[in-house]
């Protein structure tokens, strides 16, 4: 296992904003996306007091981390569940209230690490790209089976593609003559559609699509619709929540949840503002803040990472 895969993305700065919420007494922390579980070590490391339910839906990122936070004993409670769930993985656990939610969005290093789960566009691997292997559509299957006007969409809604259509329509020929099952191919039919002004700039042509097929594949942006506004909920007055994105589309989704909770919505005009119209958050970050050079320079996956934080002021008002 090597040892870039270890290093959890803006680390200290994610301690720092659930701290405060994270030192009172029996504090629980729920880190939404346990990984390899650097967070999850961090939190427990640092919050000596605190109690920590993780979640994941890949089960080989549960056994690896399972392995990292047995130290911390029963202090850490591992849960097998996409970040969704939360509300019935803490209903299970009897657990009312959370002092501190933590997100860190996007394929975990072990999985762009391992060959054959084909989430990487740098290695040929099989089309899977699923987090839980044991469930759902493979990348391959969404390829091979789905209409062109849908991949045309989830390439523009998901990897915001511009060459959405000459990619489909390359994709649709080739698999007309032979089903697509690995990466390689993918990436070369790829970069043969692709007009040369597209292959010059942003990196690896294949790298929107790619993204898209794992959205696709995962229901990422539907889940994390449900899963941000049910941990907000979960947060006990006082608690904080911080996620991490690593594209537009994520932290887009995440900034409105942070705005709507923030907002006054009162309707105007009025002398005094009853309770249900006030705010029940108050933003901790201005915008989204960034890595610092020197942690891109030290952790290439860091760089297109966006911080967030809210601190939960007020229970809702029905």
């Amino acid at each position: 296992m090597s040892e870039s895969r270890h290093v959890p993305v803006m680390l200290q700065r994610c301690l720092d904003l659930l701290a405060p919420a994270l030192q009172r007494s029996q504090a629980v922390v729920v880190d939404c996306t346990l990984g390899l579980g650097g967070h999850s070590e961090a939190l427990l490391t640092r919050f000596p007091e605190a109690r920590l339910v993780a979640l994941d839906r890949d089960k080989e990122a549960l056994r690896l981390s399972g392995e990292r936070l047995a130290p911390f004993g029963e202090r850490a409670t591992l849960v097998h569940a996409v970040y969704d769930e939360l509300p019935d993985v803490l209903e299970r656990l009897g657990i009312a209230r959370v002092q501190g939610v933590l997100f860190d969005l996007g394929v975990s290093s072990m999985q762009l690490d391992e060959a054959d789960r084909g989430f990487a566009y740098a290695q040929d691997a099989p089309l899977d790209m699923r987090m839980d292997q044991t469930t759902g559509m493979s990348a391959a299957e969404v390829l091979n089976t789905y209409p062109p006007g849908e991949l045309v969409r989830i390439l523009r809604a998901y990897g915001e593609e511009k060459q959405a259509k000459r990619i489909v329509a390359a994709i649709v020929r080739e698999r007309a003559k032979e089903p697509f099952s690995n990466s390689a191919r993918l990436v070369e039919l790829i970069r043969d559609a692709l007009p040369q002004a597209a292959k010059r700039t942003g990196g690896n042509p294949a790298k929107r699509t790619f993204q898209a097929l794992r959205i696709e594949v995962n229901g990422e942006l539907s889940v994390l619709e449900r899963a941000i506004p049910a941990a907000v909920d979960a947060l006990d007055v006082c608690g904080r929540i911080a996620v991490l994105s690593y594209h537009s589309l994520e932290d887009r989704l995440v900034k409105q949840v942070f705005a709507a909770g923030a907002a006054n919505t009162a309707p105007p005009g009025l002398p005094v503002v009853p309770e249900r119209y006030q705010p029940r958050l108050k933003l901790l970050t201005r915008g989204a803040e960034l890595p610092t050079e020197e942690e891109v320079a030290e952790n290439r996956r860091a760089a297109p990472a966006r911080l967030r934080g809210a601190q939960r002021i007020r229970e809702s008002v029905e």
